[in-house]
């Protein structure tokens, strides 16, 4: 699985090469030798602030009060040098400590910030993967590729959710959209997951597992949170049975968008006849599954998505064409065919999805029926 994380990961403070602290080292010298030259009534010792401003830029608080130590010692040592020991030179000096001293701080704060963001992130991220389990490449015959893109910036996944669940025959899998966003919409897909894995290894029937699937987000949503109100909210999912020794596939959609699967350079869209609605909407329907069947050659490709991929709008307003965009690439395995989706979904938004977005692909291997 790949995750798409939405910042850059902190590490502390830039590493300071010898070529970069190389420069404010020789703004010191510079200045230094300058102030030398140059007339008594013309100083030139308060520039030697830019020295540890600039340090504090790409280092952390010990060289950056290294640097202003030895800005201050540089200006002294001109002063003493030059015979200039009045009260503005003083002055000087004692302006050149205060700054060393103020950038300093503001340092050493923000590399602590940084180090308790790091710690923070790694606990979030170690429970985001714990939610969403990373699916593994290969499945009985099936051959895997998934992708979660989390618009919530410092996420890494939302309310979009996936799932494959090993059965004697074969496998089962879900993926799935929770409306709304974040730590709300987390949990609805985390109870979702849970019941399905669950459920998926006693429900013989897709009718039966999505019945218990229904029940389960009903209770959860006539329990709410605080600030939220019983019942509100749904999820579009769609269960597929994958068998390991037949091509037929079983679906069961609960308005979420139809599969796609890619047959000789054709895209066709897996629309199910009598689709169900949404989960959770529980007291407004009282639904019938319907199961519909397709055949998944071994040749074929299955891509299942999310609606956060169909509707990422670009700057002119225009919606992903994912099916045109598959049928005009050339012929991928599920690991490329997700890379290359995902590089090009970001550019068609300009780097940032307004709405989480996650695809599976399915591909069975040449030594399956």
């Amino acid at each position: 699985m790949r995750l798409q994380p939405r910042f850059r990961r902190p590490g502390g403070p830039w590493q300071a090469s010898d070529a970069v602290l190389a420069i404010p080292l020789g703004l010191i010298v510079a200045i230094l030798i300058a102030d030398i030259l140059t007339p008594p009534n013309l100083p030139l010792g308060p520039l030697l602030i830019v020295a540890p401003t600039m340090t504090a830029w790409f280092a952390g608080p010990l060289l950056t009060g290294a640097v202003g130590a030895i800005a201050v010692a540089a200006q002294v040592g001109a002063g003493v040098a030059l015979g200039i020991l009045d009260m503005a030179f003083l002055a000087q000096v004692l302006a050149l400590v205060a700054v060393t001293v103020l950038v300093t701080g503001l340092c050493y704060l923000r590399t602590r910030h940084i180090q308790e963001l790091a710690q923070v992130r790694t606990v979030s991220e170690v429970a985001q993967r714990a939610v969403l389990r990373p699916l593994p490449h290969r499945i009985g015959p099936l051959q895997v590729a998934s992708a979660y893109l989390a618009a919530e910036e410092n996420a890494l996944i939302g309310g979009d959710l996936y799932a494959a669940v090993r059965t004697p025959s074969g496998t089962r899998l879900i993926i799935g959209d929770v409306m709304g966003k974040g730590l709300t919409a987390i949990g609805d897909a985390a109870l979702l997951l849970g019941a399905f894995r669950e459920a998926a290894h006693r429900r013989a029937q897709l009718p039966e597992l999505m019945a218990h699937l229904e029940q389960s987000v009903c209770v959860n949503l006539a329990q709410p949170a605080e600030g939220e109100e019983a019942g509100e909210g749904f999820i579009t999912a769609a269960v597929l049975d994958v068998p390991d020794k037949s091509p037929k596939v079983q679906m069961v959609t609960c308005g979420h968008p139809p599969p796609l699967i890619l047959h000789d350079r054709q895209v066709t869209a897996l629309r199910a006849a009598r689709p169900a609605p949404p989960l959770g909407l529980c007291e407004m329907f009282s639904p019938e599954y319907f199961v519909d069947t397709f055949t998944l050659q071994a040749a074929d490709l299955l891509l299942l998505y999310t609606d956060g991929v169909i509707e990422a709008r670009n700057s002119h307003g225009a919606f992903y064409p994912l099916a045109e965009r598959l049928a005009r690439w050339p012929r991928r395995s599920p690991p490329e065919l997700v890379d290359r989706l995902c590089v090009d979904l970001l550019d068609h938004v300009g780097g940032r999805l307004p709405d989480d977005a996650a695809v599976i692909a399915i591909q069975r291997t040449q030594d399956a029926v």
